[in-house]
């Protein structure tokens, strides 16, 4: 290799490397593309009634305000991506019932009043977000 950087050297070293970051651009999205069709669940979404009445309670009540789900939203109270998974859902249930529990120091849910069928899609939502594949993520099965 000569002792001097060239003007010539320098545009193939650039191009040479354009090429190939192009090639594995290429590369990651078409591996891409193989692999989110195998992981989409909206056909479960669109077939389920339940699911899509529990994510508009989600969406209506600004769960969001206070929880995640799936590291999305506020950081006020716990993580619901896997909570179907932690707790079961006669436990979710339960516990929207029971709030707010009136414990000094502890931040406090509101009490929304759902019916029994509104708290029934609400658990076919979470179950729904629990069987999402996340590739492991959070790491901490608490959130």
């Amino acid at each position: 290799m000569a002792g001097t950087f060239t003007t010539s050297m320098a545009r193939n070293m650039f191009f040479g490397g354009t090429v190939f970051f192009l090639l594995v651009f290429l590369a990651l999205t078409f591996q891409n593309e193989q692999i989110i069709p195998q992981r989409d669940q909206r056909a479960q979404l669109d077939a389920n009634p339940a699911i899509a009445a529990g994510k508009k309670l989600w969406e209506t009540n600004q769960c969001i305000g206070c929880h995640t789900l799936l590291g999305e939203g506020a950081y006020f109270a716990p993580e619901l991506g896997n909570v179907y998974k932690r707790r079961g859902p006669e436990f979710i249930k339960a516990w929207i019932k029971t709030q707010p529990t009136n414990t000094p120091g502890r931040r406090q849910m509101p009490q929304f009043n759902f019916t029994e069928q509104q708290l029934d899609e609400l658990v076919a939502f979470l179950k729904y977000v629990s069987e999402i594949n996340t590739s492991n993520w959070p790491p901490n099965i608490e959130g």
